[in-house]
């Protein structure tokens, strides 16, 4: 068996045993024949279909899509610290979905889907600030620069979303418990909104592969290889930061998912986007399902934000990450 196919068959028996585990446990277990027999148990068949499997779905899009997306900024960037989080991203798409609640915008064409464009408005709208910026700075675009740049552009977008939390009146309550980051009771129409923008943004990724393979060598070398580079930039950032937005409009603010899966994948599978992509989207969603069933089960019958559990792995691989960045640095030095 090759390296690559057992790569593959690793995390797509991993999900399947993450999504099993996510509609299994709980206040109530459910029989694994209830999957095929509804008539084996009509309450935890309702509960499975109802409330579990959309919330396990969810789950995984939303892991799914900040895993890819930030594997693609690192590509892009070169950059091992780069993902939706980290560069503002998720905190641009926030204030575009806090903005859509607080003023209660609806555009009547657009109907459910109005939350998750405003989010994505806000995340690319961010994205593009923070490059445009940290050029300004460097136009080398260092690893530091970059991270500064997001790290001041998320404290400025995060007092505007303080300010409208201040000055909200019926929709606090609405606007705190998204901004924790939770999966918990959105149902299928959260799944519908957000399944269009997880298979558009993946696939505008997908269709990249080998252009990050390429841009991993520099853009001049890039460019000798006949790749167009800014196109190739312009996509990979919409792609990204549609996913983004499209995630953090369903589940709120949930870091370091984007951070933590890409660098995993890629210190055990290897750097080659034709892989790492694909197989980021899998370890994300079952890393995010995994995630949101210890934050239900381990204080039960109270849940925790999902935001906490992935802040309590991500935020020790991100220093482990800068660490071992610096070191070497300080080595060739």
């Amino acid at each position: 068996m090759s390296r690559t196919a057992l790569a593959y068959i690793t995390a797509i028996t991993l999900l399947l045993v993450s999504i099993w585990c996510g509609v299994s446990i709980g206040s109530v277990n459910i029989p694994f024949e209830v999957l095929w027999n509804r008539a084996a148990d009509e309450t935890a068949a309702n509960i499975l279909w109802k409330i579990r499997m959309p919330r396990v779905v969810l789950a995984g899009l939303v892991g799914a899509s900040l895993a890819i997306a930030g594997a693609a900024f690192q590509g892009l960037l070169k950059n091992p610290l780069a993902d939706p989080y980290t560069l503002g991203v998720s905190s641009g798409a926030s204030v575009g979905a806090v903005m859509t609640l607080f003023f209660g915008i609806s555009i009547p064409v657009v109907g459910i889907y109005t939350l998750p464009t405003f989010s994505m408005i806000g995340a690319v709208l961010t994205m593009v600030a923070v490059m445009g910026f940290a050029r300004l700075v460097d136009r080398s675009l260092k690893m530091e620069t970059l991270i500064l740049t997001g790290v001041i552009f998320s404290s400025f977008l995060g007092s505007l979303i303080s300010l409208m939390v201040a000055l909200t009146g019926e929709e606090l309550r609405q606007i705190i418990g998204w901004l924790l980051g939770s999966v918990s009771m959105r149902g299928w129409p959260y799944v519908q909104m957000i399944a269009p923008f997880v298979v558009i943004g993946s696939v505008m990724l997908w269709t990249q592969r080998r252009e990050l393979n390429a841009l991993l060598y520099g853009e001049e070398r890039a460019k000798h290889l006949g790749v167009n580079v800014k196109r190739s930039k312009y996509l990979i950032l919409a792609g990204g930061s549609m996913l983004t937005g499209a995630a953090v409009a369903v589940s709120g603010t949930i870091g370091f998912v984007g951070l933590v899966v890409p660098h995993m994948t890629r210190m055990i599978w290897g750097s080659d986007h034709r892989h790492l992509l694909p197989l980021s989207f899998l370890n994300g969603a079952t890393l995010l399902i995994i995630c949101d069933l210890v934050a239900r089960t381990i204080i039960m019958p109270r849940e925790l934000p999902i935001g906490v559990i992935t802040a309590f792995i991500g935020a020790p691989v991100f220093s482990y990450i800068f660490y071992k960045q610096r070191r070497s640095k300080g080595g060739r030095a």
